[in-house]
């Protein structure tokens, strides 16, 4: 008999560390942190500069479509900084245009991020944010409703606000999770809507219970672009109707609930004094509205503005608009370049939500929620708002992924 040779084991291939996974798990982690920030430093922004750090030794590419966008956000935080030269000496305005600076970076970050991988990352994007809408809901909702021991400390004359310090906040916060879990439905996932469902329950409950006029228009408006972009890039007539039944659908749901809140009578007298167009600190020429008047001529009068936070001690309240605030605070430079990059983005983003390309329906969610930020940017002071950069350089980031896939000879 002769021995039969057994084969020689196959050698097993090592496993390749992927280190755009460790990124893009930072990432993710970073966007589901976004809701937190109570405490400063937010655990965002500690997770936001290792997810930059990771990501700028890792190499990356500037998209050239991408740089209108970072040009005009650049500039408005340069225009900053020479106004606050006379002021150079004083803490708070330094602190606040260091944190401008910072805010701002994360913004070029996410638009550089999201133009590479972009499907990928975009998913990670909308589905950790809409995690943390929820998880901030849960939070506003039983807080509100007096779940936790300490729940008063985390209302605000009356608003829920938890786990942001302005109800204002919270209710803008959570209108990218409402657009995002609205379109699952309107598109007809149902793998998952025993989770959509309570989850966009939840999210428009703690919106109503923020009580924040700017935040119930914006959220209206962005839904209602929303559908408008779906019906007008849906595929077929019975998708239209689909989406249409849905969107029906939503609003009945909308108008039971809010016909169940306004039942109770407490609630109901507070909510009409919350829905008036104007309140008392807007009235009068030393109201809100009175102060951004009289304040115009002496911009004109300013090219440096008044410089970073010193429209307070003119006036004695903030400005309360974005665009009257970034000539106040960023003079002439950053008062047009704030103008230039409203309307650049709002080009842009209706071109990617009504045209055919590989990320129409992301594009769809985080544009209506842009638009209305910058909507809100009539009413409020956003140049702070973290989640204002991430909706803002993700259209960017989608429009240079979009130009990419058209100069690959790609149609719609």
């Amino acid at each position: 008999m002769t021995d039969l040779a057994l084969p020689a084991p196959l050698p097993r291939e090592r496993k390749k560390f992927d280190y755009s996974k460790l990124v893009d798990g930072f990432f993710f982690l970073t966007i589901c942190s976004g809701s937190i920030v109570f405490i400063e430093p937010s655990p965002y922004d500690l997770l936001i500069l290792i997810t930059l750090g990771l990501w700028i030794v890792g190499g990356f590419v500037i998209q050239r479509a991408v740089f209108p966008f970072i040009l005009f956000l650049e500039l408005w935080t340069f225009g900053g900084f020479l106004a606050l030269i006379p002021y150079w000496h004083e803490a708070d305005p330094v602190d606040f245009m260091f944190h401008t600076l910072f805010i701002t970076s994360t913004g070029v970050f996410f638009a550089l991020f999201l133009s590479q991988h972009t499907g990928r990352r975009l998913e990670l994007l909308l589905t950790g944010y809409t995690i943390s809408c929820v998880a901030a809901a849960a939070i506003a909702v039983m807080t509100w409703f007096g779940a936790f021991g300490a729940g008063e400390d985390w209302i605000k004359d009356g608003r829920a606000m938890a786990p942001f310090k302005d109800p204002n906040v919270l209710g803008s916060y959570l209108i990218t999770g409402l657009l995002y879990l609205t379109q699952r439905l309107l598109l007809g996932r149902r793998r998952l809507v025993w989770l959509t469902l309570p989850s966009l329950a939840l999210v428009l409950t703690a919106l109503f219970l923020s009580f924040s006029r700017g935040s119930w228009g914006a959220a209206m408006v962005s839904l209602v672009m929303t559908v408008g972009f779906l019906l007008g890039t849906a595929d077929s007539g019975r998708m239209r109707l689909r989406i249409a039944s849905g969107a029906a659908g939503v609003l009945l749901l909308l108008a039971v609930g809010l016909s169940a809140a306004l039942s109770v009578e407490s609630v109901r007298e507070f909510f009409f004094q919350r829905a008036a167009v104007t309140q008392d600190y807007d009235e009068g020429p030393n109201g809100r509205f009175g102060n951004q008047i009289r304040s115009l001529p002496m911009l004109l009068e300013r090219p440096l503005g008044f410089g970073p936070l010193r429209f307070r001690l003119v006036f004695g309240l903030e400005p309360h608009n974005s665009y009257i605030n970034a000539f106040a605070s960023n003079g002439w430079l950053g008062g047009f370049s704030f103008i230039m990059l409203t309307l650049t983005t709002i080009f842009v983003g209706f071109r990617q939500s009504l045209t055919r390309h590989p990320w129409t329906r992301p594009a769809q969610v985080l544009f209506a929620a842009t638009f209305a930020f910058f909507l809100q940017g009539l009413q409020i002071d956003l140049d702070h708002w973290r989640m204002f950069y991430v909706s803002l350089g993700a259209v960017w980031g989608i429009e240079g992924a979009r130009r990419r896939w058209l100069s690959q000879g790609q149609t719609a």
